[in-house]
């Protein structure tokens, strides 16, 4: 399966140390020219947004990869289900139920 991860470019120990040295950049020059007060709240508040940026694609990222292994282990039940019931089985669809039961709640199940 190709990568489709779509934050697989980003570093973003890289992005939080470029952020962190223009914060420093900001704070020296806002030191060196506080008339432009309001234009460095104005970068800094940027670069408040890029941090909270960050966090929301780490957070997202770790809710795609459950999703990933969630329904990797959804189609691995179906057919496991499928061939159980070309072998006969008696219960083919435990596969399906056993894999739903031990997938975890999500906030999509917990709403029903």
């Amino acid at each position: 399966m190709p990568n489709t991860d779509p934050d697989a470019d980003i570093d973003l120990q890289e992005v939080s140390a470029r952020n962190d040295n223009a914060r420093h950049i900001v704070a020296g020059c806002a030191a060196a020219m506080p008339t432009l007060s309001d234009m460095w709240r104005y970068l800094q508040d940027a670069l408040d947004d890029t941090l909270a940026l960050s966090a929301g694609i780490s957070r997202l990222s770790a809710e795609l990869q459950r999703a990933r292994l969630d329904r990797a282990n959804l189609r691995a039940a179906m057919r496991a289900t499928l061939a159980a019931h070309a072998d006969g089985e008696l219960d083919p669809m435990w596969y399906l139920r056993d894999a739903i039961d031990a997938a975890p709640e999500t906030a999509s199940r917990r709403q029903r």
